[in-house]
């Protein structure tokens, strides 16, 4: 596991420039357009109107000082002054405020429900982008650092960026009105007030680029925690967790990795809020220095009293604008930096070929291995290697070997899991990689020993094996019947409704016999499937209800191509042809008269696990 020195990270280059990930900010918002163009038009209008008010407010404000004064000074001559150009002045302001008011909870809502529709959708392409990748990319450490990158943070990222790119375009309105107004007092005022911010806006910005640089940086230790918080929680951890002991010993190395995160954290943290700090007295500085300034005209009579109000508000809102556009586009940097963790995902390449043929020239070829090898991506021993065979149709095939001989990754070959290094696998007399991959799967019914066991209802977990039909109760039933799964489904508390696994009210679980009856069932949910494959089908089942399992199978195979792997050679014996498999090779094969009479391994681990039942 690697592990971080929070003292001294290491400078990862994003390979991009400041302005470079910029790139992502037009895609975010073609994004976001496509997900809710009304909303994202209602955002866009609101966020104008609440730029351009705050300067109309301050403007009436001034007016109103100075009617105010106005009307004093005649009362004070007179004895008395007329109120109405003051009143419609208060009236006119209070409109304004509530105009602002109102713009801003638009925005609120707009924001609010685009959050949603959009964080849906983000994780929708994630998902989709997942169900187009290949087995191997899912076995891959660094691939699955991205995903985690990708799922943790780049959901909420896209509205984050729209978010700050309309409020950017918020403030540059809301400076742009005060700068009309404030140039009129003085141009320098208007430079003070874009300059004072600057120093602030370069710290939060290398800061963030530090803080990415981090998150990229300890993905491999979050997902461990994110396995560790799932083997002590999960159910089907529980027992061994609980009975080894192991409880204390995971959850302090949870507590470890986060000490570790946590120190990296808060270095980050210091820095970033200590310098944002100094910085920020800069802005403060430059405050009140233009206040200073601001009284001197006024007691020199160079402005009016409502201008002075005028002015302080300007100055004072314009730098909250100025520090709020600087913000946002620090703000923008940073999204844009953990966005391209989004489409470095969802850019990653698939070997998924185009559309191929969907049957082959020679139906009665059956299916050939010629000179396959294959070695596991990072691997450095070959799983198989030059692998010939030949299954006619309506033979079978028993694979048998130790754990770890490569009788699994041949399945994995044929199904089209993962593609040969070298030789080539044919079906009906045509390559694999031509093949059609709905069609070519549709062929072929497989169940492997680690078959998934899905929190579905009883009936989805045996239509998860053709999702032409996965609805259809009728195929559950014939399905179940020909996994023999039927008899014991019939006494669940809802039969094929029944809620499987603990995670769901009314969860049923299933004993282990059981759930690979529902998954040799799942199995035969492909009528048209001529290919039926059981990796370990029965390696749950005691030996009298593998007999019976077995004999079925048989006779539901009759005229189809079986391919078995096994250990148990009582059932083994039955297959037409037996291949012997050690370190990725084939070392014998015929029938099992043919090996006994050959006197070889195959021989010798029969001889073994016969003597074991005498």
């Amino acid at each position: 596991m690697a592990h971080l020195n929070p003292t001294s990270p290491p400078a990862e280059a994003t390979g991009r420039g400041f302005f470079g990930v910029f790139r992502y900010s037009r895609r975010a918002m073609e994004l976001v357009w496509a997900t809710n163009r009304r909303l994202t038009v209602a955002l866009a209008v609101l966020t104008l109107v609440a730029g351009v008010l705050p300067a109309a407010m301050a403007y009436i404000g001034a007016l109103i000082i100075d009617a105010v004064l106005m009307a004093a000074e005649l009362f004070k001559q007179n004895g008395e002054t007329n109120m109405t150009n003051v009143f419609m002045l208060v009236a006119l302001e209070a409109l304004v405020v509530a105009a602002i008011a109102g713009a801003q909870r638009g925005i609120s809502l707009c924001q609010a429900l685009l959050r949603a529709q959009l964080g849906q959708r983000v994780n929708v392409m994630i998902l989709e982008k997942a169900i187009t990748l290949d087995l191997a990319q899912f076995e891959d450490s660094e691939f699955y650092d991205k995903l985690t990158r990708a799922r943790r943070e780049a959901s909420s990222r896209p509205l984050s960026l729209v978010n700050r790119t309309f409020g950017l375009g918020q403030n540059l309105i809301s400076l742009l009105s005060y700068g009309v107004l404030l140039v009129q007092f003085s141009p320098w005022a208007v430079l003070i007030l874009v300059l004072a911010g600057l120093p602030a806006f370069v710290a939060e910005t290398r800061f963030s680029g530090e803080a990415f640089t981090l998150f990229r940086w300890r993905s491999p230790e979050t997902r461990m925690q994110i396995y560790l918080e799932t083997v002590i929680a999960r159910e089907d951890n529980v027992k061994e967790v609980k009975l080894f002991g192991l409880g204390p010993l995971l959850l302090e190395r949870y507590r470890k990795i986060f000490r570790r995160l946590y120190k990296a954290d808060r270095a980050l943290a210091i820095r970033r809020d200590g310098w944002g700090f100094l910085l920020g007295l800069v802005g403060t500085l430059a405050l009140y220095g233009a206040y200073a300034w601001i009284a001197f005209a006024t007691v020199a009579a160079r402005i009016t009293l409502g201008q002075m109000t005028m002015y302080l508000m300007l100055f004072r809102q314009g730098q909250s604008a100025v520090a709020a556009i600087l913000s946002a586009i620090g703000g923008m940097y940073e999204d844009n930096l953990y966005l391209s963790t989004l489409y470095e995902y969802l850019e990653t390449p698939t070997s998924k070929p185009d559309a191929g043929h969907t049957s082959g020239p020679d139906p009665e070829d059956g299916i050939r291995f010629e000179a396959v090898s294959f070695t596991y991506p990072g691997a450095s021993q070959a799983a198989l290697k030059s692998i010939d065979l030949h299954i006619h149709p309506g033979k079978s095939l028993a694979l048998v070997g130790e754990n770890g001989s490569g009788k699994t990754t041949l399945i994995k070959l044929l199904t089209r899991l993962y593609y040969p290094d070298q030789g080539r696998i044919l079906l009906d007399g045509m390559d694999l990689k031509d093949w059609d991959e709905d069609a070519l799967r549709q062929r072929i019914g497989v169940i492997f020993q680690d078959f998934s066991r899905y929190q579905f209802l009883v009936g989805e977990n045996i239509g998860a094996g053709d999702v032409r039909y996965f609805d259809d109760e009728q195929r559950w039933r014939s399905a179940a019947d020909k996994g023999m799964a039927d008899t014991f489904i019939e006494d669940l508390p809802a039969a094929y409704d029944t809620q499987l696994g603990k995670w769901f009210k009314d969860g049923q679980e299933l004993s282990g016999g059981q759930w690979q009856k529902i998954a040799l069932s799942r199995a035969f949910m492909r009528t048209n499937a001529d290919i039926l494959v059981l990796d370990e089908p029965t390696a749950a089942m005691d030996a009298g209800a593998e007999a019976r399992i077995f004999e079925h199978f048989r006779k539901l195979t009759k005229n189809r191509i079986a391919i078995l792997i096994s250990h148990r050679f009582s059932t083994v014996r039955m297959a037409s042809q037996i291949i012997v498999i050690e370190n990725g090779k084939v070392i014998e094969r015929g029938t099992h008269e043919q090996l006994m009479d050959l006197k070889g391994h195959y021989a010798n681990l029969f001889s073994l696990q016969a003597a074991g039942y005498r």
